[in-house]
């Protein structure tokens, strides 16, 4: 499955092949596709690795932050969080950086595997409020620590704008896209963010949740890591039912104007996948959906 322009073929012929000349000792492995996201290719290696390939040259920029940062957050966190152990080094094959992780077992957050969706919300409210709790170490909102999410919304007004036009015609007969862009611009006109800059995961959707006996177990996919205003953080959490948000939003304590910013984020993020998977990645398509009709819901 194809998502990008310029991406890179990977497969398990690739993959071994890679391990062969950098890691001969795991060369020999079992080797199976592990998922597959809109950044990267996944493939477990053995019971206790997994693979973790970039899908462009602009997604292998997260390889080295995560390589340098993720160590450096671990024991700053008591939930688990991915722990590098290979950096992989680009070859005529595979042009981009690439890396090994542990092995994390569980099941994406969904409703056959959370027991209880209000402790589930309380949960993840923790590991985020540890998360903006950690000391930013030296780092600063710069280079591939600046990701677009951890700034303000009015940057984003011109693009929101062409991808909201695209949602109408696409599923503007299904969804109230007005509706979306007035709550848009309802967080528009609010004040810049006040609260310091923190340490962001930028993508605590579902699917990089993992769930063991029924409750939050670790955290996966920092390709996000970034430095910035803690609003989009929270943009999330319209992935989750209404007793969970609630749970969240309660346990955090967060202001109406930072829950306004955090609508507006999931909308634009959301409304944005539309736009850009709608001719080659219908399942990423439909959680954005889903993610848009729990927005409107909740603004009834």
């Amino acid at each position: 499955m194809t998502l990008h322009h310029h991406e890179v073929p990977i497969d398990r012929a690739l993959v071994r092949s890679l391990l062969e000349a950098q890691r001969p000792e795991w060369a020999g492995l079992p080797l199976s596709p592990a998922g597959a996201g809109t950044d990267h290719v996944m493939y477990r290696l053995g019971d206790d690795l997994v693979a973790r390939l970039p899908r462009t040259a602009d997604n292998a920029r997260s390889v080295h932050k995560e390589q340098e940062w993720l160590p450096r957050l671990a024991p700053r966190l008591a939930c688990p969080i991915p722990e590098p152990v290979h950096a992989g080094t680009p070859t005529d094959a595979y042009p981009l950086p690439w890396s090994v992780y542990r092995w994390f077992d569980g099941d994406e957050a969904g409703p056959d595997t959370v027991r209880d969706w209000t402790a589930f919300g309380a949960d993840l409210a923790a590991v985020v409020r540890e998360l903006h709790g950690i000391g930013l170490m030296g780092a600063t909102r710069t280079d591939d620590l600046s990701w677009y999410r951890g700034g303000s919304l009015q940057p984003c007004d011109e693009w929101f704008g062409t991808r909201l036009d695209d949602c109408r015609t696409t599923v503007g007969s299904e969804l109230d896209v007005e509706a979306l862009e007035q709550l848009w611009r309802t967080a528009l006109v609010l004040p810049e963010p006040s609260a310091p800059h923190v340490w962001l995961h930028g993508d605590l959707k579902p699917t990089n949740l993992l769930v063991r006996e029924g409750k939050l177990h670790a955290v996966i996919d920092f390709g996000a890591l970034s430095v910035g205003f803690p609003d989009a953080e929270h943009a999330t959490v319209w992935d989750l039912p209404p007793r969970a948000r609630q749970a969240y939003w309660n346990a955090l304590d967060l202001d109406e104007p930072t829950w306004t910013r955090a609508r507006a984020w999931a909308i634009a993020v959301a409304v944005s996948g539309i736009s850009y998977y709608w001719h080659t990645y219908p399942a990423f398509v439909a959680e954005c959906r889903a993610r848009l009709e729990a927005v409107l819901a909740d603004s009834l």
